[in-house]
C-alpha cells in the first residue's frame, strides 16, 4: 500500500504476513465444486461479532477518549467500524465520562490549527472526512476554520481532472471519491454535485487492470502497468468508490472487478491476496462487495469447501474478546485488522452512516453552524460551465458575520487553491444578479445556477447567503 494511504502502510504488513501460505483455488476449480445453498455465517454469529467486536474497539479508547494519539494516524478507523456496528462515537466514553466521548474529543482534534501536520497529504482529508463522518461529526462544519470538505477540494489536480493530490497515488484518488461520495450531509443528500464525482469515477475507470482489478500506484495510459496483476485491498476500495459515486453493480467494471476477487477466493473463504490471506486485505474486499450490494455469502463467494469470505473474518475474530487476528497463526489481535474486520462484517463500505447517539443532551450531528466574525474559513467551490471542464477549489474568505454572500465567495476564488477557478465575474461589485463568469454569459434560457450542499440550483445572485461549511456549486444551463 502506498504510505500516503488512509488506514496503514503495505510495507509494515508485509513483513508480518512473508511466512502466509494460502492454498488459492481456480475458477475451474470452485466451477467443479458442489456450491452449499448458504454460507454457514448465520445472523446470529454475524449479530456476536458486531458485539464483541464494538467492545474491543472501545477497549482501544485512551484514558483523555482520544483514539487518535500523537502525530499518527492511530485507530480513528475505529470510528467507521463502530458506526457500521450500530454505536455512536458519542457514546463511547472513558470510564463512562461522557465529557470525554470520542466524538467530542475527536473533533477537536480535527479542528486543532496544527491538524494534520506541517506537511498534509490529501489522505490526511480523505480520512478525516470519513472518520468524521462515521462519527457524526459534519466533515464541512468541524470547527469554524475546519472544512474538510474543502481541505479537500484543495488537491484537485486541474492538469488530470478528477485526480486529488499527485496522480501517481492512484489511492488518494480512489479515497477522494469515497469521502466526497460517502460523506453526505446531515439530511441525508449529496452534499456535492454529480458531475464532480463522475469525474472522478472517469479517473478511477482509466485505472482499472487488465485482470478486473486495482492496484495502489496509477496504471491509466500504462499498458504495462494494466497488464500487471491487482491487488486485493485496492480493488475492494475502487470498486467501493464506483459503486458509492453512483455507478451500478451490473456495470461492465463492477462484473469485471467481482470476478477478479472471485478467481482469488481459497478454501478457507479469504481471499488469495498481495501479502497472502489476511484480515485486512479480506475486510477491504468485502467492504467493497458490501458498497456494490453484492453478497459476500452468495454462491459466488462460497468456497467448494463451504467457507465465505465472512466465514473467514469471523473465524479470525478471539473469542470472547472480540478482536480481530491479522495472520491467521497470530496469538494477538491488531487494532487495524479488527477494525477492517469489523466494518466489512457489519455489512459497510469504507464509511457508515452515524447512528444516534443513546446518550441524553448529544444531538445527532456535531456541527458549528455559523460563521465567526474575523476568523477565516474554507468553502468548497465547484464551477461548471457545461461544456464539461470543472474547476475545482477551496476559497478562503474572512466573514463579518455569521453568514457570507455568493459575491463574497466570488471575491475571494480569485486566490482560491488550486488557482483559476473564478477569472471573472459580471457584475464584480452589489449583489445582483450573476450574468457573466469565466467568460459565459447568460444567453436565453441558458444562465449560471447555484446549488449549496447539493440542493436545488437558483439564480446565482452575488447577494445569495452562504452559509459555513456550504459546497458552493456554480452551474451554467437552462
Amino acid at each position: 500500500m502506498s504510505l500516503l494511504a488512509p488506514a496503514r502502510t503495505k510495507p509494515s504488513r508485509a513483513a508480518s504476513a512473508a511466512s502466509a501460505v494460502t492454498v488459492a483455488l481456480t475458477a475451474g476449480a470452485l466451477l467443479l465444486s458442489a456450491v452449499p445453498a448458504h454460507a454457514t455465517a448465520s445472523p446470529t454469529q454475524i449479530a456476536t461479532s458486531k458485539s464483541t467486536g464494538v467492545t474491543y474497539l472501545k477497549s482501544l479508547q485512551a484514558a483523555d477518549g482520544s483514539y487518535v494519539t500523537g502525530g499518527g494516524l492511530s485507530n480513528e478507523w475505529a470510528f467507521s467500524a463502530l458506526a457500521a456496528a450500530g454505536t455512536a462515537a458519542a457514546d463511547v466514553t472513558p470510564g463512562g465520562d461522557p465529557t470525554k466521548n470520542a466524538r467530542l474529543v475527536y473533533r477537536g482534534q480535527l479542528a486543532a490549527p496544527g491538524w494534520p501536520s506541517a506537511s498534509p497529504v490529501v489522505t490526511d482529508y480523505e480520512r478525516g472526512i470519513l472518520n468524521a463522518y462515521a462519527a457524526g461529526i459534519d466533515p464541512a462544519r468541524v470547527g469554524p476554520g475546519r472544512n474538510l470538505v474543502a481541505d479537500l477540494a484543495a488537491y484537485w489536480q486541474t492538469a488530470e481532472p478528477g485526480y486529488y493530490g499527485p496522480s501517481a497515488n492512484f489511492n488518494g484518488t480512489v479515497f477522494g471519491l469515497l469521502a466526497l461520495a460517502g460523506a453526505r450531509t446531515q439530511a441525508g443528500s449529496p452534499r456535492v454535485p454529480q458531475p464532480l464525482l463522475d469525474a472522478s469515477v472517469t479517473a478511477v475507470r482509466a485505472n482499472q487492470h487488465n485482470d478486473g482489478g486495482w492496484n495502489f500506484s496509477k496504471a491509466a495510459g500504462d499498458p504495462n502497468a494494466l497488464a500487471q496483476g491487482s491487488d486485493i485491498d485496492m480493488t475492494g476500495a475502487a470498486m467501493a468508490s464506483l459503486c458509492t459515486g453512483g455507478v451500478a453493480a451490473t456495470d461492465p467494471a463492477i462484473v469485471a472487478a467481482k470476478n477478479f476477487l472471485k478467481g482469488k477466493l481459497t478454501a478457507s473463504g479469504a481471499f488469495n491476496a498481495m501479502f497472502g490471506v489476511n484480515t485486512d486485505s479480506n475486510g477491504w474486499a468485502v467492504s467493497g462487495l458490501n458498497a456494490c450490494g453484492i453478497n459476500p455469502q452468495g454462491a459466488d463467494f462460497t468456497s467448494g469447501t463451504g467457507k465465505s469470505p465472512v466465514d473467514f473474518l469471523i473465524a479470525q475474530q478471539f473469542k470472547p474478546g472480540g478482536g480481530f487476528k491479522y495472520l491467521p497463526t497470530d496469538t494477538n489481535p491488531s487494532p487495524y485488522a479488527s477494525v477492517d474486520g469489523l466494518r466489512a462484517v457489519a455489512g459497510a463500505g469504507f464509511t457508515a452512516t452515524p447512528p444516534t447517539p443513546t446518550t441524553a443532551g448529544e444531538p445527532a450531528w456535531a456541527a458549528t453552524t455559523g460563521f465567526t466574525a474575523g476568523t477565516a474559513a474554507r468553502l468548497a467551490l465547484v464551477v461548471d460551465d457545461g461544456t464539461g471542464a470543472l474547476k475545482v477549489c477551496a476559497v478562503t474568505l474572512t466573514p463579518t458575520g455569521t453568514t457570507a454572500t455568493l459575491g463574497d465567495v466570488l471575491d475571494a476564488a480569485g486566490s482560491a487553491t488550486p488557482g483559476g477557478c473564478v477569472t471573472s465575474v459580471t457584475p464584480s461589485t452589489g449583489g445582483g444578479t450573476v450574468t457573466a463568469l469565466n467568460g459565459t454569459a447568460n444567453s436565453g434560457s441558458s444562465t449560471w445556477q447555484v446549488g449549496l450542499d447539493g440542493g436545488a440550483a437558483t439564480g446565482a445572485t452575488r447577494a445569495t447567503t452562504v452559509h459555513l461549511g456550504d459546497t458552493v456549486s456554480l452551474r451554467y444551463g437552462s
